[in-house]
């Protein structure tokens, strides 16, 4: 009989997301000037953040938000995806050749460690508490194929 491969669970598979922000944002923080490595790793960095901020909101942060002690924990959360988009915004619109792009890619890659480590060393651990154990299964497998299905789309078709 095959041997089954262990079901991720939620914190599993948003790890895995975890570590292609870090590598991304760490790799993007070292370029310069309108290049085409800058170009294509700010591309990869904005769509692992959206793809991941989208089914991590849906498939983590809503059924968290449905309880009392879930809803607390979420909120500030939240507010650091919030942040992560405005600062996103900011270098969208600013030239890659600008001197203030690094700065502000900067800014992002901390926010990003740093919401990063607490969602890995406190916040899941909180969440961990609060979902069943069936759930966190169900919800990584509904993560995964939302992650999926917006990592790989054009995002100006969603909006």
């Amino acid at each position: 009989m095959p041997k089954c491969e262990k079901e991720l669970t939620i914190f599993e598979a948003l790890r895995e997301s975890h570590e292609k922000q870090r590598a991304f944002s760490e790799k993007l923080i070292q370029t310069s000037g309108d290049t085409r490595e800058r170009r294509e790793l700010f591309e990869l960095l904005k769509n692992e953040l959206f793809a991941h901020a989208v089914a991590e909101d849906r498939f983590l942060y809503i059924p968290l938000m449905m309880s009392d002690a879930g809803l607390n924990i979420t909120r500030h959360a939240l507010s650091e995806h919030h942040e992560m988009d405005e600062l996103l915004e900011k270098l969208t619109e600013t030239e890659f050749s600008n001197s203030g792009w690094l700065a502000i890619a900067k800014k992002l890659s901390e926010v990003v460690h740093h919401h990063l480590q607490e969602e890995e060393h406190s916040f899941f651990q909180q969440a961990g508490k609060i979902l069943a154990d069936n759930q966190k299964k169900e919800l990584a497998q509904k993560y995964q194929t939302e992650y999926t299905k917006y990592l790989n789309k054009d995002k100006d078709s969603l909006t």
